[in-house]
């Protein structure tokens, strides 16, 4: 009895590339586009932190302390986030809040986390669903009770 050849597999590399790959790119995807939101987090809460920290140095004795408290912490606030990207369209005088009364200064970002769609496109992955699945609003803030 002879025995039969195996057949050739004509594609076969070619369709677990494709399977493999789809894998691939839907894990890189989702680690790239949650990089993103999660930088602009930590971001949000060391600037906000630091702002209040910074507001600290006035003196009480000032006048219009109120005003130049806001205004310091407002500055700051500015300060810290200059290296976010055009893109992204952040706004101090929009995203961000800045507010003294009773002796607590509340520094506050509020930031719509659609506006990060002009970057990194939100994907619907079958199975998964929206890449990356971020709450409407990405939200940090920090007080200081003096």
């Amino acid at each position: 009895m002879k025995a039969s050849l195996p057949h050739k597999q004509k594609g076969a590399a070619a369709i677990e590339f494709a399977l493999v790959f789809i894998i691939f790119f839907a894990v890189f995807y989702g680690i790239v586009s949650y990089c993103v939101p999660l930088l602009l987090m930590q971001s949000f809460n060391r600037s906000t932190a630091e702002a209040v920290r910074r507001s600290v140095a006035l003196d009480p004795a000032t006048p219009g302390y109120a005003a130049a408290l806001t205004t310091l912490a407002t500055t700051e606030l500015g300060n810290q986030l200059t290296w976010i990207p055009p893109a992204l369209n952040f706004n101090v005088a929009t995203d961000a809040t800045v507010a003294f009364s009773n002796g607590l200064l509340t520094v506050s970002i509020h930031y719509p986390s659609n506006k990060i769609g002009a970057v990194i496109p939100f994907l619907n992955l079958p199975g998964v669903g929206q890449v990356p699945n971020l709450p409407a609003t990405l939200t940090a803030s920090s007080s200081l009770q003096f």
